[in-house]
């Protein structure tokens, strides 16, 4: 086997292992997730909303500003929330299936489930303390 041929192979077991462990569903709600931003798709994302009490979910694209600046805050609204809320984000150009399904139309787009459904939404970018102050509503109502 040539050397290109063998590096080739080793980036795609190495890819296809990084693919399993990203869909698999027992990182999601795991301690080791705890506080963390998990990168959903659209064969990981029903797992992680159906796994978690209360979830959020931002529905984002590389390219969006407003996306940019509303990362940080999820990224800080996960470690404040720890525990008692699954943080997830979902590239919308990579994953046109749950975009489609949950009819994201403009992004950034926040979705927080409770129990795999639907329960509140937030479209473009808010502050922080008007997130939480939506996130608290769901999570005092258990």
């Amino acid at each position: 086997m040539s050397e290109d041929t063998e590096l080739e192979e080793i980036r795609r077991r190495k890819m296809e292992e990084l693919l399993r462990s990203a869909a698999s569903p027992s990182d999601h709600g795991s301690p080791k997730a705890a506080g963390t931003v998990q990168v959903l798709s659209d064969q990981s994302f029903d797992t992680f909303i159906n796994t978690n009490e209360v979830s959020f979910v931002d529905f984002w694209a590389p390219w969006c500003g407003p996306c940019r600046m509303v990362s940080p805050v999820v990224e800080q609204l996960a470690r404040d929330y720890a525990g008692r809320v699954a943080f997830g984000k979902l590239n919308v150009d990579e994953n046109p299936v749950i975009s489609t399904r949950y009819n994201v139309m403009s992004i950034p787009t926040l979705l927080i489930f409770r129990k795999g459904r639907n329960v509140d939404s937030i479209i473009g970018a808010q502050s922080r303390s008007a997130i939480a102050a939506r996130i608290n509503r769901h999570i005092q109502s258990r």
